[in-house]
C-alpha cells in the first residue's frame, strides 16, 4: 500500500512521495505513511509482546467496556484574549470545536459547557468562578465510568514556579486546576493548547487522566498554532487514520503534531512548540513519533458530549460488531506499542491487515446504525 496524503476539502487521496516538501497552509495538512512491504517471521514475537503490553495497559486504566459504555461531557474554555486579533482567532477555534462536538452521534446539549471572554447565548464567562462552577456541576452529574473532555484555548504564562491559563480576571494556576479536577469521579481528558502549557502535564498527570499539552518544556511560552490543527482533526475525517469512522484523542494529537511541524518547516522557522501526550500517569509524556507507552488509552477515547453507543449492548446484531471493533482497536494500539521491536516490513503488513479489517467492521456498524 503506497503512501497517501489526505488534503482538507478533498475526498480523494493524493499521491505523495517520501520527503515531499510542498507548502502546507493552515487548512491543508498532509499525513505520510512510510513505504514498506514484505513479511518476516516476527509474528510470534509480536503476539508475546502484545500480551505484555495489553496486561500493563489494563492494569493502569479501567476496562475498555467502561470507556465506551457511559456518558461523555465536554468543557470548552477560551480565555482572555488581550487584543482583538487574538479574540477573533479564539472565537473561530471555539466555534469550530463546538460545531464538531455537536456533530457527534447522540450529542446532548446539556453535556456541553462553553465558557468565553464574552458571554452570550449558551456561553458563560471564562472566569475563575465560571470555571469552578462548570467543573463542580459536571462532576456532580458524572459517574465512575463517565469521561470529561476539557479543552483550553487562549494565552498561557509561566512564572518559573507554576503555569497559568489566562482567564477573565484572576487566573487559575496549574496546581489549582489539579485540585479542582481532583473532584471528578470519572476519566479526564485535559487538552491545553496554549503556550506555557507544559507544566500542566506534570501537575495533572495521574490514574484515569489523559493529558495533552501544546508545548514540551517550560521555556516554550509563545503563541501556539497547535489548536488550529487539533480542532481541524476533530472536525474532519482526514485524521481518522484507522478508518473507524471517528477521530480519537490520539489521532487528533498525531495529526496536529504533524501539522505543526509542517507549518514551521514551511516557513523555515525553528519550532517554538512541541506537543506532548501522557495517559499512563507517569507525568512524563511523549512527543508524536517518539517511542513510549503513552497513547494506548488515548487511542480508544473519542471526544464527544452525550451517551456513547449505549443501545448496541442489547442489539444481537450490533453488539458483536462493536465488540469486534474494540478488539481490533486494541490490537492496533498494542501493535504500535511494539513497533520499534519489529521488522519494519512485518509491522507494516500487520498494521495494514488490522486497518482493513477495522474499516470493514466500522462500515458494517455505520450501515447498521443507519438502517
Amino acid at each position: 500500500m503506497g503512501a497517501e496524503a489526505f488534503v482538507r476539502g478533498q475526498g480523494s487521496p493524493v499521491s505523495m512521495a517520501e520527503g515531499d516538501s510542498r507548502p502546507v497552509k493552515p487548512g491543508q495538512y498532509y499525513l505520510r505513511v512510510k513505504e514498506a512491504d514484505g513479511l518476516t517471521g516476527a509474528c510470534r514475537h509480536l503476539r508475546r509482546e502484545v500480551g505484555v503490553i495489553a496486561f500493563l495497559a489494563l492494569s493502569v486504566v479501567w476496562s475498555t467496556s467502561a470507556l465506551l459504555a457511559q456518558d461523555q461531557y465536554a468543557l470548552v474554555v477560551t480565555g482572555a484574549s488581550g487584543e482583538s486579533s487574538f479574540g477573533e482567532q479564539y472565537d473561530r477555534w471555539r466555534s469550530s470545536l463546538v460545531t464538531a462536538l455537536r456533530g457527534q452521534p447522540m450529542f446532548e446539549e446539556t453535556h456541553l459547557v462553553v465558557l468565553a471572554e464574552r458571554p452570550g447565548p449558551d456561553v458563560g464567562r471564562a472566569s475563575r468562578a465560571g470555571v469552578r462552577q462548570a467543573v463542580e456541576q459536571l462532576a456532580a452529574r458524572m459517574g465512575r465510568d463517565s469521561v470529561l473532555y476539557i479543552v483550553l484555548i487562549g494565552h498561557g504564562s509561566f512564572d518559573g514556579v507554576d503555569a497559568k491559563f489566562n482567564l477573565v480576571g484572576p487566573d487559575l494556576e496549574a496546581r489549582e486546576w489539579a485540585t479542582l479536577l481532583g473532584l471528578l469521579p470519572g476519566h479526564l481528558v485535559f487538552v491545553n493548547t496554549t503556550g506555557a502549557s507544559y507544566p500542566f502535564l506534570a501537575r495533572l498527570s495521574g490514574p484515569s487522566h489523559t493529558i495533552v499539552t501544546a508545548t514540551g518544556s517550560s521555556v516554550q511560552r509563545f503563541e501556539t498554532i497547535f489548536p488550529e490543527f487539533f480542532i481541524t482533526a476533530l472536525a474532519e475525517l482526514s485524521a481518522d487514520l484507522d478508518k473507524s469512522g471517528r477521530v480519537s484523542v490520539l489521532e487528533a494529537f498525531e495529526f496536529a503534531s504533524s501539522g505543526v511541524r509542517q507549518w514551521y518547516r514551511q516557513r523555515g522557522q525553528l519550532a517554538t512548540e512541541r506537543a506532548l501526550i501522557d495517559d499512563n500517569g507517569d507525568g512524563r509524556g511523549r512527543e508524536s513519533g517518539e517511542p513510549g507507552p503513552d497513547g494506548v488509552v488515548a487511542g480508544r477515547l473519542y471526544p464527544g458530549a452525550g451517551p456513547v453507543e449505549s443501545l448496541v449492548d442489547t442489539d444481537s446484531v450490533m453488539a458483536p460488531l462493536v465488540a469486534r471493533r474494540q478488539e481490533l482497536q486494541r490490537a492496533v494500539d498494542e501493535l504500535k506499542a511494539v513497533k520499534d521491536e519489529m521488522d519494519a516490513a512485518a509491522y507494516r503488513r500487520e498494521l495494514e491487515l488490522l486497518l482493513l479489517e477495522l474499516a470493514r467492521v466500522s462500515r458494517q456498524i455505520r450501515l447498521g446504525a443507519a438502517g
